[in-house]
């Protein structure tokens, strides 16, 4: 029989809550459950929210002038100028070496992709735009889908239904339930329209670092993965393919998820707190 780790440890001496009561009781069933560390106090809540609000601050400032005829760097500009404005800092910029304020993939990237003077938008295409925000130490993270000018119907149909798969493994997100019921949710609305969900990547905890536990799968099976506990800040993030979910690193910068067939993928995020009656989003 696998042994699961024994993660939530109540400090000796310390009188049993209700959470701690049914959080032990999971545990002991053989379930994977969270650190206590990963239940935030509310002075992190506040910090995280505000840090949230300057993230959603950012989008809203790209939403109002991303163009046809403007490149990735101009993007790139946009979000360094606002946030740091903002008395916050990118949380991208230099993260791991990578060389930029914010993420943005157009049509078969996936994710991760670079800002460039030479990557100029152009009519029809779809774009993601990740940003991430430090402020004051707190951490957000969400990312919107853009559509340039018109696109095709198959690429409008994939920006809504990656929404829709954000959306749905939000509402699957229940206090006491587990990771695995929100990649139930996105992978069940995924298929239902034909397309498929990237594995390769997932979404994560974050709030005071920019990766944290839990790994939120978005492929997968219901009553899986780790229980989700009230206090607990996580972004959801599915990517969904057109085509197969497999995907590719390009060479080129060793940064940038492809898909392996080149045809178009869409992903949406917001950072959200586990609360008593379900998800908030912290990235609105």
């Amino acid at each position: 029989m696998k042994r699961i780790k024994k993660n939530w440890i109540v400090p000796k001496g310390r009188r049993l809550t209700e959470m701690d009561k049914r959080v032990l009781a999971i545990q002991d069933e053989g379930h994977l459950v969270p650190s206590r560390d990963l239940i935030r106090t509310r002075k992190q809540i506040e910090g995280i929210r505000e840090s949230g609000k300057i993230n959603t601050g950012v989008l809203d400032y790209v939403a109002e002038r991303i163009k046809e005829g403007m490149s990735t760097a101009d993007i790139d500009k946009l979000v360094y100028n606002y946030t740091t404005d903002h008395d916050a800092i990118p949380a991208p910029l230099g993260y791991e070496g990578f060389p930029k304020s914010v993420c943005t993939s157009i049509n078969e990237e996936v994710c991760h992709g670079i800002p460039s003077n030479d990557i100029i938008l152009e009519e029809g295409d779809i774009i993601n735009v990740d940003v991430s925000t430090i402020y004051k130490g707190y951490y957000s993270d969400a990312s919107r889908m853009f559509i340039i000018g018109k696109t095709t119907p198959e690429k409008e149909r994939l920006v809504r239904v990656a929404k829709e798969c954000l959306d749905l493994g939000a509402e699957a997100a229940k206090p006491y339930g587990f990771v695995g019921d929100i990649a139930a949710a996105v992978t069940k609305h995924a298929h239902d329209n034909g397309f498929t969900v990237v594995r390769d990547f997932c979404g994560h905890g974050v709030g005071l670092e920019f990766h944290e536990d839990p790994e939120v799968d978005h492929y997968g099976e219901a009553g899986t993965g780790m229980l989700l506990v009230p206090g607990m800040t996580f972004t959801i993030e599915p990517m969904i393919n057109m085509g197969d979910w497999r995907v590719f690193i390009d060479a080129a910068n060793d940064w940038t998820a492809v898909t392996e067939d080149e045809l178009p993928s869409a992903q949406w995020e917001h950072t959200y707190l586990m609360t008593d009656d379900g998800l908030e989003i912290l990235t609105y």
